[in-house]
């Protein structure tokens, strides 16, 4: 059983883009002024693509595409997506260990996500 589909007024991006208060004015002339129209994000669902890409990962090199192709898909089912890059951990560069920083990547990708 599906639940069914939220409305805009209900999603946590309508606070951030449809209400007229001081705040949502700001989220919309910043998200304009990176160039997106009212049409691309207004009344749609803002949705996070956590990306942990970068050139000195090698295990982690082929995540700018993937997160592309992600946004893509995203964009044709209706949302508007938004890149949220975190730190990324690389056993051959990071000493003693990565273990040491995969709590802290965890809690790095939850806030980034809640704000």
């Amino acid at each position: 059983m599906s639940r069914p589909r939220k409305t805009p007024e209900t999603l946590r991006s309508f606070r951030w883009f449809g209400t007229s208060d001081l705040r949502s004015f700001g989220h919309r002339s910043r998200t304009l002024q990176m160039g997106f129209s009212h049409e691309e994000f207004m009344g749609k669902p803002v949705i996070g693509v956590v990306n942990t890409w970068s050139e000195v990962n090698p295990c982690h090199t082929h995540l700018r595409d993937r997160a592309e192709a992600v946004k893509r898909a995203v964009w044709a089912a209706g949302g508007f997506p938004v890149e949220i890059p975190v730190m990324s951990v690389s056993e051959q560069y990071q000493k003693p260990t990565t273990m040491l920083y995969r709590n802290f990547l965890a809690m790095e990708t939850e806030e980034s996500i809640r704000s």
